[in-house]
């Protein structure tokens, strides 16, 4: 297990540092953030998107929705599962759908830690957590070679 944590001390930070992480990604990504609310999953989805060639004005959460699409270098499948408890609605809702169509592009799941059963030793998992009002300490990690090689190689 490759795990790394990087400190962002403002929204652009944080969105840079995923920008950074979302140029490296390949197809086949399943990003799993978790943290509570307001601790940047958001911000950090618009930053990845940024990466992968999607303009960070169209990144919206999709909390009512639950699921948007975008379109960059690779399809870009964005999941919020704030309102779902449970694996059980979010099977419900075609998660599993959801990600076998992204596995030629990329799955952001936010509040991925609703669906830990279905996690994969292969899911990037990028873990948020609130120091000061505008400080978030980023984790990454990831068990998978390919997803560990971009965690090693993803500068400050």
């Amino acid at each position: 297990m490759e795990r790394r944590s990087f400190v962002t001390t403002s929204p652009s930070a944080t969105e840079a540092l995923a920008r950074r992480m979302g140029e490296r990604l390949m197809p086949g990504t399943v990003v799993a953030l978790v943290g509570e609310l307001g601790s940047g999953k958001t911000c950090f989805t618009r930053g990845l998107c940024a990466g992968i060639g999607v303009s960070r004005q169209q990144v919206r959460s999709p909390s009512f929705a639950f699921v948007n699409e975008y379109v960059g270098k690779l399809v870009v499948v964005h999941i919020d599962l704030y309102r779902i408890e449970g694996v059980e609605p979010a099977l419900e809702l075609g998660v599993l759908d959801y990600l076998e169509r992204a596995s030629a592009g990329v799955a952001i799941i936010e509040w991925a830690d609703r669906i830990a059963p279905l996690a994969s030793d292969a899911w990037l998992t990028v873990s948020f957590s609130v120091l000061a009002s505008r400080k978030r300490e980023i984790a990454l990690s990831s068990s998978a070679e390919r997803l560990r090689k971009v965690i090693c190689e993803l500068e400050p």
